[in-house]
């Protein structure tokens, strides 16, 4: 006679196993979509809009299938690579539409957890602000003027979050520094007449 239902112990080997196996496929297009991600920042950044359209367009395709696997598995959200792939999603869709469209999408358009977006809103300024460089460089004053302002929104909001001590603090006092840099480029630009 059997101290331990077997069936059980069978049941939770079969329920892990699962896990692992999402897990892997989560990892392995997780990687396809970071680098879709950084593919996209860096074709706006050359003004390269219809590529990056189209890249956008994989992308969508590629978090759909990851928010299947997760929908399957619901810890799967938890893992470091989801958080990831999220965040970098976020980042690449919204700095897209910025430049494109002039506006920042919500989660909800997005189809991400608010958490997630918070944390590619956050890595968003680092790009708005390399931005706002080359816009300067380029004499598009009012384009610097308009990062300086959505840098600015955004900090202001995320001020209204108590973020404690984790990752998303962390990233949240990055801002700052990045809110700073826009502001200095815009004083020197006053300074010397050009806004």
């Amino acid at each position: 006679m059997a101290l331990l239902n077997k069936e059980d112990m069978q049941d939770i080997l079969d329920r892990m196993a699962e896990f692992d196996i999402h897990r892997e496929i989560l990892i392995k297009k997780g990687r396809d979509i970071v680098k879709l991600s950084k593919q996209i920042i860096y074709s706006v950044h050359r003004n390269e809009m219809d590529k990056a359209a189209s890249m956008l367009a994989e992308l969508k395709k590629l978090m759909d299938e990851q928010n299947k696997i997760v929908e399957k598995n619901p810890k799967l959200i938890y893992t470091g690579s989801f958080k990831v792939d999220v965040q970098e999603f976020v980042e690449a869709a919204c700095y897209y539409e910025f430049v494109k469209y002039g506006r920042i999408p919500s989660h909800v358009e997005l189809n991400v957890g608010g958490e997630y977006y918070l944390f590619g809103l956050c890595d968003l300024t680092g790009e708005l602000v390399r931005k706002a460089v080359n816009a300067g460089i380029d004499a598009d004053y009012n384009q610097v003027l308009n990062i300086r302002s959505l840098v600015s929104e955004i900090y202001g909001e995320l001020l209204k979050f108590d973020f404690r001590n984790g990752d998303l603090r962390k990233k949240f006092d990055g801002i700052k520094y990045d809110l700073k840099k826009v502001e200095d480029l815009v004083l020197e630009l006053k300074l010397s007449g050009k806004v």
